[in-house]
C-alpha cells in the first residue's frame, strides 16, 4: 500500500510505527506498578545495558557505514565520527548544568529525578537520528529498504521503550512511566519527514546526527548512571549485561 505513497507520507508512517514501538516496551511497568522503585540499580542497570550497546550497535557502525558510502576517507569519516561524539557529549553536559538547576531546591540537588531526566532525554534524542533514518531509506527505496529498516528499529525500540518507562518508574505512577516511553518514540515521524525532505540535499545529516545522539547516551551512562551502579551489588551488575546482550543480539540479528 505505501508503494503507492510519496516517500515523504510513506517514510513519516513507517517512522511513526516504528517509534511507537516504545510504547509497547513501556507496556510491562503498567504490571510492575509502585514496586519498580525497589528495584532501583536493577533498572537503571538495564537502561546503562541498552543505552551502550545500542551507540555502538544502533547509531556509530551505522554512520561509519553511511560515511564508507559516500565514499569518504578513513581517517576523514573517522574525524567526522570522533568529533560528532565529543559533540554530543558536549551537549548533555550542557543540558546537565540545565538539569541540576531544575532539580536543586533547598534541601539540595534532588539526584534520581535529575539522573531519570537526563537518561530519558538521551534516549529521546537518540529516537531522532532513527526517524532520520527511516524516512532516507524511503526516499531512496520505497519498497524493501525502508520495511527492513522500519521493521528493525521498531523491534529495537522495544527495549528502549522498557529502559525509558523504567527510569520514569522510579519517581512517577505506572501510566506516566507508559506515557513517557511512547511519548519518546514519537519523535521519530518529525524526522523521518525530514529525512525523507533532506536526503538529496545533505547526506551529511544522517551520520553526523547517528553520532551525535551516541555521544550523548554514553555521556549519560558515564556520569549518570555508572557511579550510581558502583553500590548497587551484582543484580544491578546483572542486569547492565542482560541489557547490553539484548540490545546488541537485536541490532546485529536486524542490521
Amino acid at each position: 500500500m505505501t508503494d503507492a505513497l510519496p516517500p515523504v507520507l510513506a517514510g513519516t508512517l513507517a517512522s511513526l510505527a516504528a517509534g511507537a514501538a516504545t510504547g509497547l516496551g513501556g507496556l510491562p511497568i503498567l504490571g510492575v506498578g509502585r514496586a519498580a522503585a525497589r528495584y532501583q540499580g536493577v533498572m537503571l542497570g538495564f537502561a546503562a545495558g541498552v543505552m551502550l550497546a545500542a551507540s555502538f550497535f544502533s547509531l556509530i557502525v551505522p554512520a561509519i557505514g553511511i560515511l564508507d558510502r559516500l565514499g569518504m576517507g578513513r581517517w576523514p569519516a573517522a574525524s567526522t565520527v570522533a568529533l560528532a561524539l565529543m559533540a554530543g557529549g558536549a551537549l548533555m553536559l550542557l543540558l546537565g548544568r540545565f538539569s541540576v538547576d531544575r532539580f536543586t531546591g533547598a534541601d539540595g540537588i534532588d539526584r534520581t529525578g535529575h539522573r531519570i531526566w537526563m537518561l530519558v532525554a538521551a534516549i529521546t534524542l537518540h529516537n531522532a537520528p532513527e526517524g532520520l533514518a527511516v524516512g532516507v531509506s524511503f526516499a531512496q527505496d520505497a519498497g524493501g529498504q525502508g520495511y527492513a529498516t522500519a521493521l528493525g528499529i521498531g523491534i529495537q525500540n522495544v527495549p528502549e521503550g522498557l529502559a525509558v518507562a523504567s527510569a520514569l518508574a522510579l519517581r512517577h505512577r505506572p501510566a506516566v512511566a507508559f506515557s513517557g516511553a511512547l511519548l519518546s518514540g514519537l519523535v521519530e515521524p518529525v524526522f523521518g519527514a525530514v529525512g525523507a525532505l533532506l536526503v538529496d540535499r545533505f547526506a551529511m545529516l544522517l551520520p553526523v546526527a547517528l553520532c551525535l545522539a551516541a555521544g550523548a547516551m554514553i555521556g549519560v551512562v558515564m556520569e549518570q548512571i555508572a557511579p550510581e551502579l558502583q553500590d548497587e551489588g551484582r543484580a544491578a551488575h546483572m542486569s547492565l549485561f542482560a541489557g547490553l546482550a539484548l540490545m546488541t543480539c537485536l541490532d546485529v540479528a536486524l542490521a
